[in-house]
């Protein structure tokens, strides 16, 4: 099944590419590989929350960030790459939660881009990862991913 049926079986529709809020590209594509900038959860352009996880958002609110953010990862190396059947699975996934100090909970929060580049990718979705604390992000956004995935 190709990458684009299997989002439309997943009633998934890939969002438009965020533009760069700084001097880089959202993607770039090298060998057989395409690596994403660190995405944003956009929605129609809007962060749906900003401040800190573990205080002014909910642990299970970022996940849903997270995932978003892959979401508009996928957008943007499918937009690199010539399509989206172009990419053939994730190789590498790093998430980065801006945190509360006592939150520890950064591997949960990822997990929502995880679980849904498995959910898309099947085996070929399985991936390394890092998912990191810190203390602030751009635009005081609670999550921030970035993607390596690999072409088809």
């Amino acid at each position: 099944m190709s990458i684009a049926a299997r989002l439309d079986e997943l009633g998934i529709e890939l969002p438009a590419v965020s533009a760069p809020v700084a001097a880089y590209v959202p993607a770039v594509v090298h060998g057989g590989l395409v690596y994403t900038s660190g995405q944003l959860p956009f929605v129609g352009g809007v962060l749906p929350a900003t401040g800190k996880v573990g205080a002014e958002v909910d642990a299970e609110d970022a996940k849903v960030y997270a995932r978003t953010c892959a979401l508009n990862a996928l957008a943007a190396a499918a937009a690199a790459a010539g399509g989206v059947d172009r990419i053939a699975g994730v190789l590498r996934v790093g998430g980065f939660v801006a945190s509360a100090p006592a939150f520890t909970g950064q591997p949960g929060v990822v997990n929502g881009s995880s679980e849904v580049l498995g959910e898309i990718f099947g085996d070929a979705g399985k991936h390394a990862r890092a998912a990191v604390g810190v203390a602030v992000l751009p635009l005081d956004t609670p999550v921030e991913v970035e993607v390596t995935f690999i072409l088809a």
